[in-house]
């Protein structure tokens, strides 16, 4: 699966790593993942330094217009967007335009300098089950 992600509950923090070439729908279905799993509040890394393509300007588009949806689900944690290349970079900046939410948001070369840049960042509390 191109996008593989762990979470760290007492850290409340997502690890994303994407690889090869990641499509709209496999993004699509981490966010859901990460909505059904309440952790919409942790703390994020998304690191797309492994990947080769991107998806195309439509499909960011598209996942802006939902991550603009999110609200309705909660509040966000922060997200450090990891990307090294010259597309990537360009995609993150693309991706921070488009998917505007109230959060701190923030790209980085290396994921070294992402992870110290988080552990500064506040912890978000999630909403409380009904």
């Amino acid at each position: 699966m191109p996008v593989n992600w762990t979470v760290s509950h007492p850290d409340r923090l997502i690890v994303a790593v994407a690889e090869g070439t990641v499509t709209l729908q496999e993004i699509e279905r981490y966010l859901d993942d990460v909505i059904t799993s309440n952790t919409l509040a942790y703390r994020k890394i998304f690191d797309v330094t492994q990947t080769q393509g991107h998806p195309p300007d439509e499909d960011m588009m598209i996942l802006g217009a939902r991550i603009r949806a999110y609200p309705a689900f909660g509040r966000f944690g922060a997200l450090a967007i990891v990307a090294s290349s010259d597309r990537s970079r360009w995609m993150a900046r693309l991706y921070t335009q488009l998917a505007e939410v109230d959060r701190p948001i923030k790209i980085f070369r290396n994921r070294e300098a992402a992870e110290k840049w988080l552990d500064g960042q506040p912890h978000v509390d999630p909403p409380a089950d009904p």
